[in-house]
């Protein structure tokens, strides 16, 4: 039969089975591992501090080695194994006790590192660094107080201030990162609060407090099905988490709620859309970003509902919640439009057109603009009571009416000053008419001309006699125009002055 050949391994360190010569062993490479240690190469002194440990398994001072070494390493959960078992070999191993109290501090656990510092300086009184490190503790324990109440008080930037200067003595633990990731996100600092959790989890692709508050930074953000994700991840992580849970059902909740809104709004049933964004209002105080888009699609469908006060105070609600939404400007600013609030008007635009220079912002500031500078003129459509579309008849039905209401001798009895703002309101209703039964005035005034600073029109020139002697076909008085006089006509007309009658009264008379 052929011979077969068979691999057998090969110890490449000779087996050593006496109790002195591994001891020996174990020292050589304790010796070894703090050579490394002192050159500052962790990790090899790890391996030979290992192997000082896998020779010599019960010596206490090998793992308070490595537990320094793992220190120097950020392993502090790690470190803190191998300074545990250190005193448990040796329950005088000071070292070891000092070590376990440090990486309890370093990982956040400030009562347990006090019970360590206070064995310590049983063991030795006056060790220095077991009094400086029990005193960090103490001031670790009051940062944490002060953060419960502040996160009680909802004074977050309070809560973020302890956790840093918590972290300064406790750089290892998680839980003061996700308390302050989670503060940074309900403070609307997104980027920073993503930053603090996706550095836990990268360490720690499983951390549910981490999947949260990744999830809490999407849903903040409006970006509600990503949100949705995250929390369901972290429920999967630790299905008791209870701010996961509360966070998702709410989440939910809004969502559904804004679609419905949103699907009442595009069928037109704008008061069943106005009460769906007003329930989704209540859901969630904290979402500031939904929450602004809510005011607004609730301002959009006030507007459409003539609801326009409210919808401008919708608007404002959305701009202090995000001051960079431009939504809620340019609705703000139609809003005000539509109830002839031109200079709160040209106020959003400005802002919006330096935020976004488009052609399209250019023109509605424009407009504004224009229709500020026209409001600002005598507003001949109001004098005679009219609408701006108002047709020729109604002009001049408008102008038959004021012009008889303000007529000087209608008022002869009244006292000196109410004649005096009679007359004036007689002279603007004949400068009103002129202008709007004009069809080149009204075009030029309608464009937003002012037609009193333009030489073409002086309404200081004309006598709103003349014009109510034109229109009424010749017949009529004025005070200081001449009264009652004049032929040419059909009609006549007179007023009644007398004591008895009281002021103002007149009638028609045809001949």
């Amino acid at each position: 039969m052929a011979a077969v050949d068979i691999d057998v391994p090969v110890d490449t360190e000779p087996q050593i089975c006496n109790p002195d010569d591994m001891e020996r062993q174990a020292e050589g490479f304790k010796e070894q591992g703090n050579a490394f240690y002192s050159q500052k190469d962790y990790s090899e002194a790890f391996n030979y501090y290992t192997k000082a440990i896998d020779a010599s398994p019960r010596t206490a001072s090998y793992y308070g080695n490595r537990a320094a070494t793992l220190m120097m390493l950020f392993r502090f959960r790690e470190a803190l194994e191998d300074s545990q078992q250190a005193v448990r070999l040796d329950d005088c191993f000071m070292k070891g006790h000092l070590r376990e109290g440090k990486c309890h501090l370093s990982l956040g656990n400030a009562m347990a590192a006090n019970r360590c510092f206070q064995k310590v300086l049983e063991l030795e009184p006056s060790n220095k660094e077991a009094q400086q490190e029990n005193k960090s503790a103490a001031t670790l324990l009051e940062y944490q107080r002060m953060a419960d109440v502040g996160f009680e008080k909802r004074d977050f930037r309070t809560v973020v201030f302890c956790m840093d200067r918590a972290l300064a003595l406790a750089s290892a633990c998680h839980r003061f990162k996700i308390i302050k990731a989670e503060c940074l996100a309900l403070l609307g600092r997104y980027p920073e609060a993503q930053s603090v959790a996706s550095d836990i989890l990268r360490m720690d692709s499983t951390n549910a407090d981490a999947l949260y508050v990744r999830g809490l930074c999407l849903y903040y953000e409006d970006c509600i099905d990503k949100a949705v994700q995250f929390f369901v991840q972290a429920l999967r992580m630790a299905p008791d988490h209870e701010k996961a849970r509360l966070a998702c059902r709410n989440a939910k909740a809004l969502k559904a709620k804004k679609d419905e809104g949103n699907q009442a709004f595009k069928s037109c049933s704008y008061q069943a859309a106005y009460q769906l964004y007003t329930e989704a209002l209540t859901i969630d105080p904290n979402n500031i970003k939904t929450n602004a888009k809510l005011y607004c699609n609730r301002a959009t469908a006030g507007a459409k509902l003539k609801k326009l006060n409210e919808a401008i105070d919708d608007c404002t609600s959305a701009i202090k919640l995000d001051d960079t939404y431009i939504k809620a400007y340019l609705r703000r600013a139609q809003c005000y439009m539509n109830t002839e609030q031109y200079e709160e008007a040209v106020r959003d635009y400005e802002k919006v057109y330096q935020t976004e220079k488009t052609s399209e912002h250019k023109h509605l500031l424009k407009n504004a603009q224009l229709e500020l500078k026209k409001s600002k003129r005598k507003d001949y459509y109001k004098v005679l009571g009219i609408g701006k579309n108002a047709t020729e008849d109604e002009i001049k039905k408008a102008y038959r009416k004021r012009a008889l209401m303000h007529h000087p001798d209608r008022h002869s009895a009244a006292t000196a000053e109410v004649q005096k703002d009679e007359e004036k309101k007689f002279k603007e209703v004949g400068e009103a008419f002129t202008v709007l039964s004009d069809p080149k005035k009204k075009m030029r005034y309608d464009s937003g001309h002012d037609l009193e600073e333009e030489s073409s029109f002086d309404g200081g020139d004309f006598d709103a006699n003349n014009i109510f002697r034109a229109f009424f076909g010749g017949h009529g008085g004025g005070g200081g125009g001449g009264g009652g006089g004049g032929g040419g006509g059909g009609g006549g007309f007179s007023f009644d002055s007398s004591p008895d009658s009281g002021p103002g009264n007149f009638f028609f008379q045809f001949g």
